[in-house]
């Protein structure tokens, strides 16, 4: 799927959902909050949450973090058109794509001290390129951290079929590889990887922590 097609997707799909999705997504994107006590931002430090939608997020890791700068990126117009109502000021919000952007060009900032994917790799197609743009804008001694549905199996059958029947129908689809994939591009490399399975493997949350510049990763083919 080209990156317009995708973009005009996320548009129509959530072009009236963005006016309820706060309320209505508090219910089962579990583990945000987890995600945003355990970011420590640094004073100062440079946030980018990619696929930022709403800004929810953003507003909240501002308010918890003060003086930390924060960047949002994310390829719907109409999901930015609430996060900027949200966020006024106090974020530099970017329509672009996860899987490849500028962000020295985009934001005047070439990396970031935290970038956060928050229930978004289930919903961009190529997420495993967009899993490398993140890391390749991390900062030395910087982090990525990334929460997301997880592979369900200690749940009861009936609920991760319902729920996955559910999500399809605004083409979220369950990254059930993505440990996996975390594993490969961390291995023998200066990064880091700890995984964590949430809410009996409901959600799957996991930080990629750098000490040194991000090397070059290759990409997997297939999604």
């Amino acid at each position: 799927m080209s990156r317009l097609t995708h973009a005009a997707l996320m548009d129509r799909t959530y072009r009236h959902q963005r006016r309820i999705y706060d309320l209505t997504r508090a219910w089962f994107l579990l583990g945000r909050d987890h995600l945003i006590a355990d970011l420590g931002v640094p004073a100062g430090g440079r946030v980018l949450e990619i696929a930022c939608g709403t800004g929810r997020n953003l507003d909240h890791i501002g308010r918890r973090y003060p003086g930390c700068d924060l960047y949002g990126l994310d390829i719907s117009e109409q999901m930015l058109e609430s996060a900027r109502a949200k966020l006024g000021m106090r974020a530099v919000l970017v329509q672009g794509d996860a899987c490849g952007f500028d962000a020295q060009a985009t934001f005047g900032v070439a990396q970031f001290d935290r970038i956060v994917l928050s229930y978004s790799l289930s919903m961009i197609p190529d997420w495993r390129r967009a899993l490398i743009e993140a890391m390749r804008h991390l900062a030395p001694g910087g982090s990525l951290h990334i929460v997301d549905f997880g592979v369900q199996d200690h749940l009861p059958r009936f609920v991760s079929v319902t729920l996955n029947a559910w999500l399809a129908r605004f083409h979220v689809m369950p990254r059930l590889e993505l440990q996996a994939e975390l594993n490969r591009m961390t291995k023998n490399s200066s990064m880091t990887l700890d995984m964590q399975h949430l809410y009996r493997s409901y959600a799957q949350y996991a930080v990629i922590s750098s000490t040194e510049p991000i090397p070059a990763i290759r990409p997997k083919s297939g999604f």
